[in-house]
Order: C-alpha cells, then sequence, then structure tokens
C-alpha cells in the first residue's frame, strides 16, 4: 500500500527564539525558517510545542505565521498549531490561522480536561468543519493526558480535511494496526523512533532535531524510500548521539542552545522554560559533536 505524504515527508516543529527581554526575535524566527528550508525540508510546523505555543498569545502566533511564510515563499508548506483544550477557541484559532496564511493545521488532542473519546472526536470534528485547510492530528498523550484511540483516528480521518497523523504515542503496535486498517498517512513525533515508524508504513517526520541535522534526516528518508534501508540505518546510527542529547531536558531548551552554538538564532526561552545551564551546554556540544554537527 503506497500512502502518499500531504505534506512532503520532513517537517520540522520550529523553535521561536525570544530576546533577552522576552520578546519575540522576529528577525531570528526569518532566518530559522530559511535554514530549515534550505536544509531539505518540505513543512515547517510553527507555534507547537517546541515553539512554546502555550506561552506566546495568539496576536503572536499569527505573526510568527505571517513571518515564516514571507521567509520561505514557496520553498515549503507552513503548518501551525491551533489545538487547545477549549474546542471555541481551537476553532476560532484554526480560521485566524488560515487567515494568517497557513498552509495546513497541526491540531493536538484536547490536554488537561481528558475527554472522553466521543469529546476529543467531537472535536476534531467541530474544527474540520470550520476551515478548508488540510489537518494534521497530533497524538501526544504524555503531553495532553489522553490518547487518540485507534478507533476515533479512523473515523476521523474519513473527515476530507483530516489527512495525517502527527503521532508521539510511543505504541508502534497500535499504530501499525492504524495504518494497515486506514491508510491514514502517519508522521513520526518522536526523533528516536523515526527509522522504526518507517518500517511500519509511516511517511514521514515531523521533527524536532530537524533543526541541527535536517539534511541527514532527508538523507536517511530518501534512502529507505529508494529501498537502501541498509543505509537508512547507518544515518539512524549517527544520530542516536543528536536525539538523545536534544531531549536530555525539555526539547525546546536544548533546541534553543543548539541552534545558539551553530551561530544560528536559538535565542532565550519563556517562562516556565529556562535557558540551559552551562554543565547542559558542554554537554550538547559533546552530544552535537559526536553525531556529526558541524558547530559555529
Amino acid at each position: 500500500m503506497l500512502i502518499t505524504a500531504p505534506f512532503g515527508r520532513l517537517m520540522t516543529a520550529m523553535v521561536t527564539p525570544f530576546t533577552a527581554d522576552g520578546s519575540i526575535d522576529w528577525d531570528g524566527v526569518a532566518g530559522l525558517a530559511h535554514h530549515l528550508a534550505e536544509h531539505g525540508h518540505d513543512a515547517i510546523a510553527v507555534n507547537g510545542t517546541t515553539g512554546e505555543a502555550p506561552t506566546t498569545k495568539s496576536s503572536e502566533k499569527l505573526e510568527i505565521i505571517k513571518v515564516v511564510k514571507n521567509a520561505v515563499g514557496s520553498r515549503v508548506k507552513v503548518l501551525s498549531g491551533a489545538g487547545d483544550n477549549e474546542t471555541s477557541y481551537t476553532v476560532e484559532q484554526a480560521k485566524r490561522s488560515a487567515d494568517a496564511g497557513a498552509d495546513g493545521l497541526l491540531i493536538v488532542a484536547p490536554y488537561y480536561n481528558k475527554p472522553p473519546q466521543a469529546g476529543i472526536e467531537a472535536h476534531f470534528k467541530a474544527v474540520a468543519a470550520a476551515t478548508d485547510l488540510p489537518i494534521m492530528m497530533y497524538d501526544i498523550p504524555g503531553r495532553t493526558g489522553v490518547e487518540i484511540e485507534s478507533d476515533t483516528i479512523m473515523r476521523l480521518f474519513e473527515l476530507p480535511n483530516i489527512v495525517a497523523l502527527k503521532d508521539a504515542k510511543g505504541n508502534l503496535a497500535a499504530t501499525s494496526d492504524v495504518i494497515a486498517r486506514s491508510g491514514i498517512p502517519v508522521y513520526s513525533g518522536d526523533d528516536i523512533l523515526n527509522l522504526p515508524f518507517l518500517s511500519i508504513g509511516a511517511v514521514g517526520f515531523v521533527s524536532v532535531c530537524g533543526h541541527t541535522v535536517g539534511s541527514e534526516l532527508k538523507a536517511m528518508l530518501e534512502a529507505w524510500f529508494a529501498g537502501d534501508t541498509a543505509r537508512a540505518l547507518e544515518i539512524h546510527q549517527k544520530l542516536i548521539p543528536v536525539f538523545k542529547g536534544t531531549f536530555r531536558t525539555q526539547g525546546a531548551i536544548l533546541t534553543k542552545a543548539a541552534m545558539n552554538l551553530m551561530g544560528l538564532p536559538g535565542g532565550t526561552t519563556r517562562l516556565p522554560l529556562v535557558d540551559a545551564t552551562p554543565a547542559q551546554i558542554a554537554t550538547l556540544r559533546e552530544d552535537l559533536i559526536a553525531g556529526g554537527v558541524q558547530l559555529g
């Protein structure tokens, strides 16, 4: 079964660079988007967890879409996170994101309030009915407190503009079954599992490590889909230090530190995230070098 990748194969969830006073570094946003577009990406996801969406204002989110779109032009698609634990807000943010120029939406399952599957399904249906943009569902129960169960995924995939799933559930058996039963395009949402996800039928990645090793991830994808599984495995194993190192603490923290080490605009974080310590940065440097990353 050949499954089409609706947003291309390589996407990265982009960080949002902040200045020392906590404001957004708009030149940095544009610069990072350009960096990703030049290093193998088919799409960029903004306003997600890695972009520190919980601490950015709605108006900032919309401006991020506009700045990134302006920076990348037609080179890559721009998806925007618009999910919330309030359905009405999610619907309105989805509409505003479309007006701001997003090419698609990344919608996470409602978090914290732990709705039943009927509520999750109704939530996604309400968003899908409010916009014509293609939607990627995002299943990450470790953050939301609730999973999107397999039967719910399959029913939602019947809607015309729900076109893909970002899977960060870590349950390869369940995901394998959903792919086999429905043919839904699945994107790995956990870098260390990128290659295993391909082996069960995933179409690509929504990465964090694409900030640092985007070209290598693209090469892994090209090798896999060309049938060169040995080469794909070789790349995966080379990148393990980067995968592990990026998540020794919260991913946005160390990704920003990595960008700064590479001479790119990572900037600072917003509370309750805190910037990497000197010791964490020193370890990260070792991890990146071990994975072949060229530092500034």
